[in-house]
């Protein structure tokens, strides 16, 4: 298989590495040419591209991984570009907005979201196995044939395919992508709210792994999220208006002093999360 991939961050050149690592060919693209001249002498594609340049006519599948908001931009560029066979994916956390941009300019593409990563960026970052055990949410809204194909790809990385609709994607993901980078940030600015200097002082000296767990995410990509948010606004609403109402509940028990109450609480959530993390 003859695959190219536009954009030679974490995931871009993380996904070039394990593709070769199986004896595919791997071309490569990126806004600096330095990028890819890194990604060539570090052994993580086999060729590399410019922008406007003809690609190989043998190429079956482009996978393109820019931030989110070029993501049509960048495939617009490509299009003249693009041989006809080739089938085109991505992997943007949204997907439905995504999905019915590209289709207009490309009726081979296929949308998809592999949910893996961690918070290094660029070339440097990129590693082997980094999908395995993973799941990935696949579009085929252009059709099953072409679904298949760019399943199989994320198959052959060590994922776990699910097939699922745009708006299907970017509900699910408001809960448990999107929800939680809201939901961190805002625990982080609370902190910030401690009007006694001595006490903030000692928190920030004494914040361990739990604040490092509950933190990490808010701490992330700032840019991101807020085209989370823009991307996937009506959904992200609807999970925080569930999330609000959660806590206020867990607040109103602690106010009354409820503690069966606040334990029974705390139970559920423990269950729901094993649940959702497959320990259950």
């Amino acid at each position: 298989m003859h695959v190219g991939i536009v954009g030679l961050g974490l995931i871009g050149g993380s996904l070039a590495l394990d593709l070769r690592s199986l004896g595919h060919r791997v071309w490569g693209m990126s806004q600096r040419e330095s990028t890819c001249q890194e990604a060539l002498a570090r052994g993580v594609i086999d060729a590399y591209y410019c922008l406007g340049s003809p690609l190989p006519p043998d190429t079956d599948i482009v996978v393109l991984c820019p931030p989110l908001d070029c993501i049509i931009p960048t495939l617009a560029a490509l299009v003249p570009y693009l041989p006809a066979q080739t089938i085109v994916t991505d992997v943007g956390s949204v997907k439905a907005p995504i999905v019915q941009g590209a289709e207009a300019l490309w009726q081979r593409f296929v949308g998809s979201h592999p949910m893996a990563g961690n918070n290094n960026k660029g070339i440097g970052a990129a590693q082997g196995g980094l999908f395995r055990g993973r799941p990935c949410a696949v579009v085929a809204a252009a059709g099953a044939e072409l679904g298949e194909a760019v399943a199989d790809l994320w198959r052959q990385v060590g994922m776990t395919i699910y097939f699922c609709s745009g708006e299907e994607h970017d509900r699910a993901v408001a809960w448990i992508s999107h929800l939680p980078v809201m939901v961190s940030a805002a625990l982080n600015l609370a902190c910030d709210r401690e009007a006694n200097g001595a006490v903030k002082a000692l928190g920030e000296k004494l914040a361990s792994s739990g604040f490092a767990d509950t933190s990490r995410v808010g701490g992330g990509n700032p840019a991101l999220g807020r085209l989370m948010a823009q991307l996937n606004r009506e959904a992200l609403l609807l999970a925080l208006d569930h999330y609000q109402a959660s806590l206020q509940a867990i607040r109103e028990t602690i106010e009354n002093q409820s503690w069966s109450n606040l334990e029974n609480l705390l139970c559920h959530a423990q269950a729901l999360r094993q649940h959702y993390l497959g320990q259950g």
